[in-house]
């Protein structure tokens, strides 16, 4: 064989080499597994309590492009309204290496942040986040922590003066909440401006579970409150209905700052609409996915309020509400 077809041979020898490489090679790169992004839903409360919350923050998921099983893997852990199962759960979120978390409330936020610097971390709603702790400011959060408050401080100022617009002999309102609750010292402070203005007494009960919740309203009968002031409480959530019922069976109004505390049977309910809030919670997961960094996203405020007024339940305490305040509800139970 002459060289120059050695040289020929050899350089077809190594084309052909090279080919077989090749088609050996890319099946192996097409089966390298994409990794699929894990989010975990991290929560105080109970899952059938937030299940209105859960479906719209789905529906936001949908509406840019994942589905649970396919592209993401979306899992719920609830802590039943115990505060050590809570940062259990945070910090087995760390060991699972997650790649977003969502808090469902302060006290959620507060278990991850504990057990986490790194993962990013979305709050669905938050009281204060300034004021808890959880970001530098609104506008450049630092840190992993982003997402969107509640504005909890303003609105009950809001629900105190509803009170007091809808019995105007009102002189005493007790107010109910868990006082080692992140932001609730917070919504104290602004309570009690807007009480000084209304002429109000306030009378705080601390109910930090819901077995205290029976004593309370006793003491706030016996100690002549004409009406009661729900803050934010996740051990109460899940027991809206019963706390509904005592508030009734004590005849005393009672206000709440989300919708399902008066379809329970509270008297009323202003504040936040949570679907919409959870619902927005979805962009700010699509652009941590995608790329972005908490620091990067501002923490949102809500663009939603709702007001609803149960007027069997103010009929049953015999209280009636006047057409002005009736004309401004979102919604009228019947």
């Amino acid at each position: 064989m002459t060289a120059q077809r050695k040289s020929a041979h050899k350089e077809m020898v190594c084309v052909v080499f090279g080919v077989l490489l090749l088609a050996l090679g890319s099946p192996g790169e097409a089966q390298q597994p994409k990794k699929v992004p894990r989010i975990e839903f991290l929560s105080a409360s109970t899952s059938s309590s937030y299940s209105d919350r859960i479906k719209s923050f789905q529906q936001g998921l949908r509406e840019h492009g994942y589905e649970n099983g396919k592209n993401i893997i979306l899992e719920y852990k609830f802590a039943e309204g115990k505060a050590d199962r809570l940062r259990e759960l945070a910090s087995e979120l760390v060991h699972l290496k997650v790649d977003v978390i969502v808090t469902a409330g302060p006290e959620a936020t507060r278990a991850a942040k504990q057990a986490t610097s790194t993962i990013a971390t979305v709050m669905a709603q938050d009281n204060d986040p300034v004021g808890n702790g959880f970001v530098a400011s609104l506008a450049r959060p630092g840190g992993n922590i982003t997402g969107f408050s509640q504005m909890a401080p303003e609105i009950v100022g809001k629900q105190m003066e509803l009170l007091k617009e809808s019995i105007p002999r009102l002189s005493r309102v007790a107010i109910l909440g868990n006082l080692s609750r992140p932001g609730t010292q917070q919504e104290l402070k602004n309570l009690e401006v807007v009480a000084r203005e209304l002429k109000l007494q306030l009378n705080v009960f601390d109910v930090p579970i819901a077995i205290d919740i029976e004593t309370a309203f006793r003491n706030a009968r016996n100690e002549r409150d004409g009406a009661v002031l729900g803050l934010t409480n996740a051990a109460l959530f899940s027991q809206r209905t019963r706390v509904a019922e005592l508030a009734l069976k004590n005849h005393l109004p009672l206000i709440y700052g989300s919708h399902e505390w008066a379809e329970a049977g509270a008297l009323m309910s202003y504040g936040t609409n949570f679907e919409d809030l959870y619902r927005r919670v979805a962009t700010y997961v699509d652009k941590i996915l995608k790329g972005a960094k908490p620091p990067e996203l501002p923490v949102e405020q809500p663009t939603k309020f709702e007001f609803v007024i149960n007027l069997k339940t103010a009929k049953q305490i015999g209280l009636t509400i006047s057409p002005n305040i009736l004309a401004g509800a979102d919604k009228v139970i019947r």
